[in-house]
């Protein structure tokens, strides 16, 4: 019971006095000159520790529909809400206080509702928003990987579901299909925001097509389609992908003007277009597959053409955006050889491909774009 005792006063701000870290800034550091850490920073310290505890609530509650209940069947309870989520009841307002604490939900007067964020992409009536298929996957796919991030950092090898295996990772996932659909709406959810952002910002006049390498549902083309009813659009991905490609097209009332082309991007050349798209594509791959990406993209666009990068890139200085550098540790634990990348970098390997007029532009959350003109 004394580690818990211990962890208490980290959190109600005691710790300062006799707890183990900061017992350590008053012995050999502080005779160095060292101070001694500050309350604050042994919080922030045990948050960091700790962070698992809150991402874990959210997957709960996505995965129980308790947002997408409270917007259906409107503010409940905490009695009323174990009763419609089919709940024990024992931790029930523990749970539903630390969302509140987390701003997913608010509480009046003892009822629960959802807080705007929640309620616009917590909701699964609301596909157009919705970023639960994101953390659902997550939680499924992600979580149990990174419980082997130290093995991954000894080794080099992948530690997801297909760490065993002989062949290209992405085989295993297309192979399943509802573990590939379930992976696409993953990706619709992630790049709702960027996708937004680059239809509005950049500009589209005079383009006439636009193609996605790697589009998986289509829901980056589907966003600058809807924004902008000159362009027509081509979806490039393996032949598994086609048939949720088609069926997001249909409901988009986009058939006539969006297609699906299948194909390999390593051994077919890839759709002419005036603007070519790699939304999080190079960096699940290595260097040399990347040059070889952007070299194609390069012959398939005419003159004055654009391809654009869309990525969670890494600062130039590698030291003040930490989300990035997370990412590029997971593509170390789902792929052989991907990781994230630097503007910099990105816009190196473009001018190396021949394209000129680079820039890297911000478009939503820790995502930006790389572009480059033919």
């Amino acid at each position: 019971m004394g580690s818990v005792r211990d962890f208490t006063r980290y959190g109600d701000g005691s710790a300062g006095s006799d707890g183990p870290v900061a017992g350590a800034g008053r012995g050999a550091g502080a005779e160095a000159g060292q101070h001694a850490p500050d309350e604050a920073d042994l919080e922030r310290l045990i948050r960091l520790g700790m962070g698992f505890w809150a991402s874990k609530a959210l997957f709960a509650a996505v995965e129980l529909g308790l947002f997408t209940e409270l917007a259906a069947g409107g503010p409940a309870s905490r009695d009323r809400l174990v009763a419609r989520l089919g709940l024990h009841g024992r931790g029930a307002a523990d749970f539903f206080d630390a969302l509140v604490a987390l701003g997913l939900l608010e509480r009046a007067d003892g009822v629960y509702r959802n807080t705007p964020v929640s309620e616009r992409h917590l909701d699964r009536a609301r596909p157009e928003s919705y970023l639960g298929h994101f953390f659902e996957f997550a939680n499924d796919e992600w979580y149990p990987a990174w419980q082997s991030l130290t093995e991954a950092l000894r080794t080099g090898i992948p530690q997801n579901n297909a760490k065993d295996a002989e062949t290209d990772p992405f085989d295993a996932l297309y192979a399943d299909p509802e573990r590939l659909h379930r992976f696409q709406r993953m990706q619709s959810g992630i790049s709702l925001g960027a996708s937004l952002a680059l239809a509005e910002r950049f500009d589209w006049s005079g383009r006439r097509t636009v193609a996605d390498i790697g589009c998986s549902e289509g829901a980056f083309l589907v966003r600058v389609l809807e924004r902008h009813p000159h362009l027509t659009g081509v979806g490039f991905d393996l032949p598994r992908v086609g048939p949720h490609f088609a069926e997001e097209a249909g409901k988009a009332g986009l058939a006539d003007r969006l297609v699906f082309r299948e194909g390999d991007f390593f051994t077919d050349p890839l759709p002419h277009a005036d603007v070519i798209s790699f939304g999080h594509i190079l960096h699940d791959w290595d260097l040399g597959t990347r040059r070889m990406l952007l070299r194609k993209a390069y012959e398939a666009l005419p003159p004055g053409g654009t391809v654009i990068v869309r990525e969670a890139l890494i600062d130039d200085d590698r030291r003040s955006n930490a989300l990035p550098l997370l990412v590029s540790l997971h593509m170390l634990m789902e792929t052989p050889g991907g990781s994230d990348y630097t503007g910099a970098e990105g816009r190196a390997w473009l001018a190396e491909a021949g394209f000129r007029d680079t820039r890297v532009e911000h478009l939503a959350g820790s995502v930006s774009m790389v572009v480059g003109t033919k």
